[in-house]
């Protein structure tokens, strides 16, 4: 106890002598006041503290170099994405179409390269402003998004999001850059009725008295020996045949935003909406489609469309005059109009190097005045041509459709070129005997494996109460097939119904888009995508549904349906909504599945062995799509040449053989 009493006093003693020394100090020190933020951020503004040097501005120049944009334009393209520049450069070569000055417009936009420009805040109340700004540090290298490198529009690009389930090294590695030749073409009486019977064994041939007109074009040539033109649907040869300018600002416009104003002003509150970059700004707005964050969002399409406005030699026009077939009751489909596009097996183009591909740029354009009801029936066919060599071959087609007032229009679009694919590819070797040949061989040397086959649709609904209908069919057999459509509803009261059907098998890539666009209050759409895919083939769906911030009341529906027929192939199904509005009705949903097993066994036990059993229920499913195209290239059930009996010859090629390698029911919703 002592020697603790004895510790506590001596550190009394030390802590007195502590304070008695420093007391002095802290009596001559100056504190500053202490100041506490919570989560309140500085003051506006603070006093500075004494002896405090401000910020020194950094001097360009002095401080840092300022490096050469330029230089680093294409310093993030990788050897593919050169490939990809230098084919698409190489079919821009040569002289250009019917277009004339549209042409040349378009041209200049693909060839003159994006600015490279630092973003810079703006004040809130400018007209441009938007609080997503990415300003970069003034000795930063500035870079162009990606597929910008080198050209105006997006070129594609393997890792970008709008081509990433496509084969774009496969077609970037074959050379599509002769061109198929002039604007028309001249066929001899025998020639006439050659390319006639092939036409008419596809299906895809309507007399004179079966349809209101028919424009007809080999290797993208028109055939005015095959066709039945009208004053309001004929060819276009040349841009000096047009003397309207409203359809030459048509024939110049341009997918995915990049014609920024909208093909008709849209009514919103007090306002009248004009620009595509603008729509639902400042927060959600696209903004300036050469931006990464805009190409993210795009098909893909508008260097393609550019590529055919320069290139096309003929263009299938067709001006539905007001009221045209008014006195139609609704029960009663319309005549249809015929526009078919066939390919031969050499392209147009004879005694072609080997290496070579052939590319062909067909062009339709579509305006529906007030109240008129049309049917379009768009078919790409295959006619067969003796003795002819057999080229790869480029499909570069652009569909344009402009609805106005209460226009009402019927859209089937057959694609069916590029033969039949090889059956039996999804089989392993030892399915085979040993002095057979592989099925996956076969495939592998088929000559439409190398052709490729695009299509951008792009649809504009301009009037309240205008309608569009499409049924849109992807059944060919070439190597990459890639359809993209758009449809903007521009108007209340406007519609949109799209029911599409893509069947893959081989070793096919098929790739199918859709864009459909409320932009204008009180519009509907309804969408339904159907896919099957055997053999080894890829297939993917992309549907994106963008709800603007004016198009309130908004109803929309899409569902996407896919049915694998093999372990062996694969699928993507994307469907997304992209909602600004906050009163609208939407719903989207996809499912992936095979066969269902329940229903096979049932058929089996009526008495269908395997294979019957499985085609039936492809055709079924199949079914509800094919029902929407125009009943007038529908055909007869018992027709052998109708669409039906085509689709099922198709769909028997891809019959799965044997059992799955996995059993059970396995699907996703």
């Amino acid at each position: 106890m002592m020697r603790q009493a004895a510790a506590l006093i001596l550190s009394l003693e030390l802590a007195l002598a502590f304070q008695a020394s420093t007391l002095p100090l802290l009596r001559r020190t100056k504190l500053a006041p202490a100041f506490v933020s919570i989560g309140l951020g500085p003051e506006a503004e603070e006093a500075t503290e004494e002896g405090k040097t401000e910020e020194k501005e950094l001097v360009a120049g002095v401080d840092y170099e300022v490096p050469n944009h330029e230089e680093f334009r294409t310093s993030r393209r990788s050897k593919l994405d050169e490939q990809c520049d230098a084919w698409f450069g190489a079919m821009l070569e040569g002289e250009s179409g019917c277009l004339g000055d549209v042409a040349a417009q378009s041209k200049t936009i693909l060839t003159t390269p994006v600015a490279l420009v630092n973003e810079k805040a703006l004040p809130v109340d400018d007209p441009d402003y938007t609080p997503f700004v990415s300003t970069k540090l003034p000795w930063t290298p500035l870079v162009p998004a990606y597929g910008l490198e080198e050209f105006g529009l997006p070129v594609p690009r393997r890792n970008a999001e709008t081509w990433r389930h496509f084969d774009v090294a496969g077609m970037v590695q074959q050379d599509y850059s002769v061109q198929s030749g002039e604007g028309t073409v001249e066929l001899s009486s025998e020639e006439i009725e050659k390319y006639q019977a092939g036409i008419e064994a596809s299906g895809n041939w309507l007399d004179d008295d079966e349809c209101e007109a028919r424009l007809v074009y080999v290797d993208g040539k028109f055939s005015s020996d095959l066709s039945k033109t009208t004053d309001w649907a004929h060819n276009i040869g040349s841009i000096d045949d047009v003397s309207d300018e409203d359809t030459k600002s048509y024939l110049g416009r341009l997918t995915d935003g990049f014609t920024d104003k909208l093909a008709t002003e849209v009514p919103c509150n007090d306002d009248m909406l004009s620009s595509y970059s603008k729509l639902s700004k400042p927060n959600h707005n696209l903004g300036d489609p050469t931006s990464q964050f805009a190409i993210n969002a795009q098909q893909g399409t508008a260097c393609f469309a550019a590529m055919n406005t320069y290139k096309t030699q003929s263009v299938a026009y067709v001006k539905a005059p007001a009221k045209h077939n008014e006195e139609l009751d609704e029960l009663t489909s319309p005549k249809p109009l015929l526009i078919i596009n066939a390919v031969s097996s050499s392209g147009g183009v004879e005694a072609l190097d080997a290496s070579k591909g052939v590319a062909c740029h067909p062009r339709t354009l579509v305006v529906a005045e007030d109240g008129a009801r049309v049917s379009v029936v768009q078919a790409c066919v295959d006619i067969e041509t003796e003795g002819s060599t057999v080229n790869p071959k480029l499909y570069n087609g652009y569909t344009q459709m402009f609805i106005k007032g209460t226009a009402n229009v019927t859209h089937s679009y057959l694609e069916e070129t590029g033969g039949v694919v090889t059956a039996g590819v999804e089989k392993t070797d030892d399915e085979f005997e040993e002095d057979e040949t592989l099925a996956r061989d076969i495939e592998a040397t088929r000559p439409a494996l190398k052709d490729t086959h695009l299509e951008a649709i792009d649809i504009h609904v301009m009037g309240e109460e205008g309608a569009y209908t499409g049924a849109i069919m992807g059944l060919g057999g070439n190597g990459r097939i890639r359809i993209a459509l758009s449809v903007s509803l521009l108007r209340s009261k406007s519609h949109a119904s799209v029911n599409g059907f893509s069947l893959a098998g081989g070793a096919q890539r098929t790739d199918m888009k859709t864009n459909i666009h409320h932009v204008a209050q009180g519009t509907s759409s309804a969408q339904m995508q159907k896919n099957m895919i055997g053999g080894r083939a890829t297939g993917s769906f992309r549907g994106r549904i963008r709800v603007e911030q004016s198009a309130q009341q908004t109803e929309s529906q899409q569902l996407s349906r896919t049915i694998l027929l093999s372990d062996k192939s694969r699928a993507w199904a994307i469907p997304s909504l992209e909602i600004i509005a906050d009163d609208v009705q939407c719903t989207h949903g996809a499912t992936v599945s095979d066969l269902s097993e329940e229903e096979l066994f049932y058929l089996r036990s009526r008495g269908l062995d395997r294979s019957t059993a499985r085609n039936m229920l492809m055709y079924a499913f199949a079914d509800d799509i094919t029902q929407c195209v125009d009943p007038a290239v529908l055909g007869a059930l018992d027709s052998e040449a109708g669409l039906q009996k085509r689709i099922i010859r198709r769909l028997e090629n891809l019959v799965p053989r044997g059992e799955r390698a996995i059993k059970g029911e396995f699907h996703s919703i």
